[in-house]
């Protein structure tokens, strides 16, 4: 395995002392009520008021502001407290905030995590170690009957939708415009957008070049609800539709054009590795020397900061428990294992786009 720099040195070494390793031990423990204390604080709005206070804040002070029983303030103060997201001066018992309070508030990456993990994951997760034995996303049922997300997206709870899009959006969004000038570097004219979702790639496309073409590839449900983002914007014109479902093998890329770039965002990491190699398959059926294949993703092992590789590498176990039950996010090896048993070769690979994505660009063998 590869590792960047910066994760080589945190995962290839033992780097705690006893005392360090014992304290994350309680932290793995506790985890849960870690979690929902740090929401809590922050949904009540306490993080804030002790970040906008001069001289900090009493437990009675903060009570009195939000409403809460001393009692109720006084457990998540002092659990924050330990947490340590928030300070106290021991004489005057005034609380004050501190950094990782800090980066709780004004974080954007954080904010959009803790919605998505309350919204969407938290109680699915519960289900982990069965979804683990049978390959299948035992969580998912806790919204509903499907096989997997993706045909439940539309009929998902209002605030669920909104965090699990959020979340997608995020992290897809921050990597767009770098995303455009790696693309439309070869000028294409016509663009097959693999899982176009709600259309935002597509939409990003029709207005940076004027001549191009995009077609979005998705599940019915999704197209549905493309249809309805892009209605009446500007370049939507040049945006159709080709509803299908990839996890069914024998349904073929489309043949009606052809296709200079075919951009998969934030999409092959949905599926299983024999999953990925038959869309790969499929698609270079319908390519010749001179398209392209644009694979965005945010490979774990070549992230700049271990932060990102731990964020990443917990995003695969909602895969696992309520997406699909048998993806992940990958790591530069194995999907370019899967690029090559395909019938592709990598041409090129452009890293540090946006919030830790890269393009991996790819072509037919000759």
């Amino acid at each position: 395995m590869n590792l960047s720099p910066a994760l080589e040195k945190a995962y290839t070494k033992e780097h705690l002392s006893a005392r360090e390793a014992q304290a994350r031990a309680e932290w793995i423990a506790w985890g849960p009520i870690v979690f929902q204390a740090s929401r809590l604080m922050l949904k009540f709005g306490i993080l804030d008021m002790l970040r906008d206070s001069d001289k900090g804040m009493t437990i009675a002070e903060v009570a009195e502001k939000t409403g809460l029983s001393v009692y109720a303030v006084k457990v998540l103060m002092e659990a924050s407290l330990c947490i340590g997201t928030v300070i106290v001066d021991k004489d005057s018992e005034r609380f004050e905030l501190a950094k990782t309070g800090w980066f709780l508030i004004n974080d954007p990456a954080t904010r959009v995590n803790i919605d998505f993990n309350h919204d969407v994951n938290y109680e699915g997760w519960f289900h982990l170690e069965e979804a683990l034995k049978e390959g299948k996303p035992a969580g998912l049922k806790h919204f509903g009957d499907w096989p997997t997300i993706y045909e439940g997206l539309s009929s998902l709870p209002e605030q669920v939708q909104k965090s699990w899009f959020g979340f997608d959006h995020f992290y897809s969004d921050s990597s767009f415009q770098q995303a455009l000038e790696v693309v439309f570097g070869n000028k294409p004219k016509t663009l097959l957008d693999v899982g176009g979702n709600t259309g935002r790639w597509a939409m990003q496309c029709v207005g940076y070049d004027k001549d191009v073409c995009v077609t979005i590839m998705d599940l019915p449900q999704q197209v549905e609800m493309m249809k309805q983002q892009t209605a009446g914007k500007p370049g939507a014109d040049r945006i159709d539709a080709y509803p299908t479902d990839l996890l069914n093998r024998n349904n073929p890329f489309p043949t009606n054009k052809h296709y200079d770039a075919i951009w998969m965002s934030q999409f092959l990491d949905c599926f299983g590795e024999d999953e990925i190699q038959s869309i790969l398959e499929r698609a270079a059926k319908i390519m010749d020397t001179e398209s392209r294949v644009y694979i965005m993703e945010t490979l774990w092992d070549r992230q700049r900061f271990e932060p990102a590789a731990f964020c990443l590498t917990m995003t695969s176990l909602y895969f696992t428990a309520l997406a699909n039950g048998n993806s992940k996010m990958y790591n530069t090896d194995d999907m370019v294992r899967i690029i090559r048993q395909a019938g592709m070769e990598v041409e090129t690979i452009h890293d540090n786009l946006g919030q830790g994505h890269s393009i991996i660009v790819c072509k037919v063998k000759d």
